[in-house]
């Protein structure tokens, strides 16, 4: 309980701050953090030359960037207590809100894809904060008292949020009967039950849950992703043209077809704002060779 406590008191102290103070104090706190974590730093640094083929110059340059960008993450985290549906519209920016208001209205819910792109809980508290129905599976984490924490931040920005377990599954499946969005993550290793599809030029496990989804309720599949703005201060949200399912009655290559497809999108945002990405997550943890 002690660690919950410290965070909860951080949080709170974080919250009497104005937000133009938190940049700057995240961006001390990146740099102190790019120093500190130095197998995460020298991880990314090898993914990002091997994935995009920077040189030595150009990689620690990104993920120096990157750094910095967690540690106003890690602040902005801390600072969502504060937020609420007014003053998140400066804080976040949709480009096409009202494409996700019009798919919404088919009735068949959203099968909702993001990534670990710059402060993707502010995407899911900027979605919820506007009027989205949004759901979400929580990304255990190693410290139970830690996800308990993240998901009272979550919940409180009106976020439905389902345990991983065996509730899971239903869970989602009732969000989605509901007509809501189903937030899942599209760039986490999918383990040896995943599907293996292409992800910056190298073979990745990726979980089947969207595709599962929109097979099920016939649900577009829609990747939202989140980015930091040039100066730092604020986000925007870029919504990406719904992808369909097809169903040809071949399920495994029907999954595969609108797995690549929306991989596709993950990588094309990645490439476009890469000191966005977390480079040094396993990504690539299940082995291509011994899945086959």
């Amino acid at each position: 309980m002690l660690l919950y406590y410290s965070l909860k008191t951080l949080s709170f102290l974080i919250c009497l701050l104005p937000y133009k103070l938190l940049v700057p104090l995240g961006k001390g706190l990146g740099r102190l953090y790019y120093h500190i974590a130095k197998k995460q730093r020298l991880r990314a640094e090898a993914t990002i030359k091997e994935r995009l083929g920077y040189d030595e110059e150009k990689a620690r340059e990104t993920i120096r960037k990157l750094f910095i960008n967690l540690g106003i993450s890690f602040t902005e985290i801390l600072y969502m207590p504060t937020l609420n549906k007014y003053n998140i519209r400066g804080l976040v920016t949709f480009d096409r809100p009202q494409l996700l208001w019009d798919t919404l209205s088919e009735g068949r819910g959203i099968v909702m894809l993001a990534c670990h792109l710059d402060n993707w809980e502010w995407l899911g508290a900027a979605l919820a904060l506007n009027g989205f129905p949004l759901s979400a599976v929580e990304k255990p984490q190693p410290n139970r008292v830690y996800s308990d924490f993240m998901n009272e931040l979550r919940t409180g920005v009106g976020q439905e949020i389902f345990a991983r377990g065996t509730s899971e599954i239903l869970g989602c499946a009732r969000a989605m009967k509901k007509g809501r969005m189903l937030g899942l993550i599209a760039d986490q290793d999918g383990g040896y039950d995943g599907i293996f599809v292409p992800f910056l030029g190298k073979m990745a496990s990726t979980p089947q849950g969207p595709a599962y989804f929109a097979r099920k309720f016939n649900a577009p599949v829609i990747p939202i992703f989140i980015v930091r703005k040039e100066d730092g201060y604020g986000h925007q949200a870029i919504v990406k043209d719904p992808i369909r399912y097809e169903d040809t009655g071949d399920r495994k290559a029907d999954d595969l077809r609108i797995t690549l497809a929306y991989t596709k999108a993950v990588e094309e945002v990645i490439k476009e704002y890469p000191d966005n990405w977390l480079w040094f997550q396993h990504r690539w943890n299940t082995p291509y060779e011994e899945a086959k």
